[in-house]
């Protein structure tokens, strides 16, 4: 009788732990996905592509204004968000040279590099001879954000986060970083000014202020700035 009761009291304290160890594990996971927005919500960084079409009238007049508009507004953006070459496509024909030379001297005056700028022609399809360009961009988008929030976020009798918590703030942060390749890590450091460098060990060197010097005029206005 002994044997059967303490056989009896064993498989219930087994059945016990059980599922009391099951309980904990569908808790626990619930907690992991539900604890960090970071995790729930993460910013999902992926290129996107570039693309305008402008008309080419001549190497005098070169663009419509309106067109000139958005030709500066475009190189505006690839400086601050382009990735890579830009790329810079006139129609297949006598004037491609002249509209080549155009675009390309156009957009190295802005401060791009030769060496970004790629020029090429292609064949005119239904007549549209419009000169294409275009580049790679990054945006950033946030996933696991849900359409539903009906939850009550009173009431949480198990405890757990809401599913949406942390959503707004991480849209947010999606939508107001400058530049979404940031936040796959840090960019690479420039060059060194040798120059500078090589000025700074020298006043070192002589026990003299190793600090840039600044003028009258600039203190004073560095001074001036309101708080």
């Amino acid at each position: 009788m002994k044997t059967a009761t303490e056989n009896f009291l064993r498989i219930a304290c087994l059945a016990s732990v059980l599922m009391a160890g099951s309980c904990a594990a569908g808790s626990n996971d619930a907690s992991m996905l539900m604890a960090d927005p970071n995790v729930n919500h993460p910013i999902a960084v992926e290129p996107s592509y570039r693309d305008l079409k402008v008309q080419f009238t001549g190497p005098v007049q070169g663009m419509p204004s309106e067109d000139a508009l958005r030709f500066d507004a475009f190189l505006a953006d690839y400086r601050a968000h382009g990735n890579g070459s830009i790329g810079i496509s006139v129609p297949n024909g006598p004037p491609s040279r002249a509209a080549i030379e155009y675009f390309a001297e156009r957009a190295a005056a802005t401060g791009i590099s030769r060496d970004r700028i790629l020029v090429s022609t292609h064949e005119v399809m239904d007549g549209d001879y419009r000169v294409k360009l275009n580049y790679i961009s990054y945006t950033a988008r946030v996933e696991g954000c849900s359409d539903d929030w009906s939850e009550n976020l009173a009431f949480s009798a198990d405890n757990i986060t809401p599913r949406n918590f942390g959503c707004a703030t991480r849209k947010n942060l999606a939508a107001m970083v400058a530049d979404p390749r940031d936040l796959l890590g840090p960019r690479q450091m420039d060059p060194a000014d040798a120059n500078r460098r090589a000025a700074v060990i020298t006043s070192y060197q002589q026990g003299q202020p190793t600090a840039a010097q600044k003028t009258a005029e600039q203190s004073g206005a560095v001074s001036q700035v309101a708080p």
